[in-house]
């Protein structure tokens, strides 16, 4: 079949008739009236193929914004206000929106008219970027205001301009660290650098607490201090005020935290169960986490406990996706290690979290409470209005020094020479508290110990080295701190115990009886205690579930008669056994052997190697020469019950800190 195709000159004559008359419009076929293919058309499809594609007509551009119409910008607490000719936007909530995916927000929109009661608005909450959306609103908007369609999509257009260039640079500034440490100018950066140089440093810190109010407490101030400067250790310390009402435990808390950057420390009143799941993933990292009350973290005693021994929280829960809102399972994890600070009034803690913990005690005696009266009395003076005015420079200082350490490495060239409690299984956990503590010490030193490195594996590591002194410091806190811990009486039915052992001695020796056989009641205590009825009722059972005291039933209506079982043995005062004498660390070991017997006997220095590492007997008999604890007499005779000193464990901690820095 042939196909006849028309000329070129014959189609160059067409278009150029048609630019000639472009008023005419040319008339087209019925719509319902399809046209007769031509066989040539039907014969030969690939002439279709070659033809161009039909150009869509241009989609239709917004209307101009009328002549003189211009927007007027205001931001007022959070709120952006825009007028546009009679019509005037507030939209709220945009703040929220930390995503560059959505713009949910609270918009409102009004015209005003002559009468201010005449004047139309409309209010909704939408996802500015659904389409779905701004169409509901801008009908709904445009029938209230009385205005056309375009009108409202018009504005709308320009008010998604306004908040996606406010949104740009609000989401960066949102989820930039909130807590950054202020740089330091010179004269700080001086002054906290000669604290950390100086050389009695664990004596200023001491005396600068006690000048920001707290009376006392040398030993539990020194040890909280070193507690919270192990937060930028691996694996820091955890605290544990425990004490009666009103002992001033949070005067004790808050005279450490204040001394701690308020960006490496984060305090709450109460914590429910899941909070700490859902915290920023490096919101706790290397920061210290106070709890007013150990009664208000009860519900998240499971996540703290698993925060301290693991350094980290995962959890994982369910959730709505994004883009599809289906259900799926979303992780959620807290980055460690963190150092807690907790205060409790309670007798009955977590056996699992205070194993985890440094137990301290608030001292409680009368002497205390006097000291604390007059301190109170000179706060009312002047010199107490220049005190608080001194307080401020003070902590100011101390933050500034806690902010120039630094996280660097500890390594305790005495490691393998230090010995510990092993009678129970907690020792195992007790044993790190004493390592962390020695490494804590040496952390806060930082600026006064050589810096050493190390090229391993092409990692050049960087660290400080342990001192002798360090280990002393330590020692003589662990003896109070520790052994406190390790008692298996809290430290106020310890100290109950103690004044009965007293009273019912001085009762015994004046009515000339054994103690076997006085009885008193628990009204006879609280007279000569003046303790309250419930705060003895709970001693009263522990000391009788543990055996110190037997309960005698006299009848249904005669009150309870008890009998004192303890002795008094020891001072008193609580001491940790097994602790090494730091001045025989630089003793030159003996080279090992196979078999430690060759360096064994009766009058060898040397040990079996069977000795257990903790102990006052070597392996085969050996008597200790010179292994007394600290406060024991150490050159009695065999046989001669040793006798320990008197010493308090405040004095005795101001005499070992005047003999490291001295």
């Amino acid at each position: 079949m042939t196909v006849i195709e028309p000329a070129p000159d014959a189609l160059e004559e067409t278009s150029a008739a048609k630019e000639e008359m472009p008023g005419e419009i040319e008339r087209a076929e019925p719509a319902d009236v399809p046209p007769t293919p031509t066989p040539a058309a039907v014969a030969d499809t690939s002439s279709l193929a070659a033809m161009p594609a039909p150009e869509l007509p241009p989609v239709p551009a917004m209307p101009a914004a009328p002549a003189g119409e211009q927007a007027e910008q205001t931001t007022i607490k959070g709120e952006l206000l825009l007028a546009l000719g009679d019509r005037h936007w507030r939209i709220r909530g945009w703040q929220k929106n930390l995503s560059p995916e959505t713009m949910r927000v609270n918009v409102q929109v009004r015209r005003d008219a002559s009468d201010k009661a005449d004047a139309a608005y409309y209010v909704d909450t939408l996802d500015v970027y659904s389409a779905k959306q701004r169409m509901v609103y801008i009908k709904q908007a445009a029938l209230e205001l009385g205005v056309q369609d375009e009108v409202i999509k018009r504005d709308l257009g320009r008010v998604l301009l306004k908040l996606e260039g406010l949104q740009d640079g609000a989401i960066p500034e949102a989820l930039a660290p909130k807590d950054t440490a202020p740089t330091l100018t010179d004269g700080e950066h001086a002054a906290a650098l000669a604290l950390l140089k100086a050389p009695d440093l664990t004596r200023r810190l001491v005396a600068d607490m006690e000048r920001c109010g707290v009376v006392g407490e040398a030993t539990n101030l020194l040890a909280g201090y070193l507690a919270a400067v192990s937060r930028k250790l691996d694996a820091p310390l955890a605290v544990l005020i425990q004490s009666s009402s009103a002992a001033s435990k949070s005067s004790l808390m808050d005279a450490v935290l204040n001394l701690v950057p308020a960006e490496e420390r984060i305090q709450y009143s109460a914590m429910t169960g899941q909070s700490l799941f859902y915290l920023g993933e490096t919101d706790l990292q290397h920061k210290i986490l106070a709890i007013a009350e150990e009664e208000g973290v009860r519900q998240a005693a499971y996540a703290l406990k698993l925060l301290q021994s693991d350094g980290e929280l995962t959890i994982a829960s369910t959730g709505k996706d994004d883009t599809t809102g289906n259900l799926v399972t979303k992780q959620y994890r807290v980055k460690g290690p963190v150092m807690l600070m907790l205060t409790t009034t309670a007798i009955d803690v977590d056996e699992e979290l205070l194993n985890r913990c440094l137990v301290l005690t608030v001292n409680e005696s009368r002497e205390q409470t006097q000291a604390i009266h007059a301190r109170q009395r000179a706060k009312q003076t002047l010199a107490g209005l220049m005190m608080d005015n001194d307080k401020q420079s003070i902590m100011a200082l101390h933050q500034n020094a806690q902010r120039l350490l630094k996280a660097v490495h500890v390594v305790n060239p005495y490691a393998d020479r230090l010995t510990f409690l092993d009678d129970k299984t907690r020792m195992r956990r007790d044993h790190m508290k004493y390592l962390t503590l020695i490494r804590a010490i040496a952390l806060l030193h930082q600026y006064q110990r050589p810096v050493r490195s190390i090229l391993h594996r092409d990692v050049r590591l960087e660290y400080i080295e342990v001192t002798k002194d360090d280990i002393a410091l330590a020692n003589r806190i662990a003896h109070e701190v520790l052994g406190r811990t390790l008692d298996e009486l809290p430290p106020q039915p310890r100290r109950l115990l103690t004044m009965l052992q007293a009273w019912v001695a001085e009762r015994c020796a004046a009515l000339d009886m054994q103690p076997a056989a006085f009885r008193f009641t628990r009204k006879q205590v609280r007279e000569v205690t003046r303790w309250g009825d419930t705060q003895l009722k709970l001693y009263f059972a522990r000391l009788v579930e543990l055996a110190y005291l037997v309960a005698h039933f006299n009848g249904r209506r005669q009150a309870t008669e008890y009998e004192l079982l303890y002795d008094g043995q020891g001072d008193g005062n609580p001491h940790l056994m097994g602790l090494i004498d730091p001045a025989t660390l630089d003793q030159e070991r003996r080279p090992e052997r196979d078999n430690g017997a060759e360096w064994s006997d009766q009058n060898s220095e040397w040990s079996a190697s069977g000795r257990d590492v903790v102990g006052m007997q070597s392996g085969c008999g050996r008597a200790p020469k010179t292994t007394a604890a600290p406060g024991v007499a150490a050159d009695s005779p065999p046989g001669v019950p040793k006798t320990r000193s008197k010493r308090s464990g405040a004095s005795a901690l101001a005499a070992v800190v005047d003999a490291v820095v001295g």
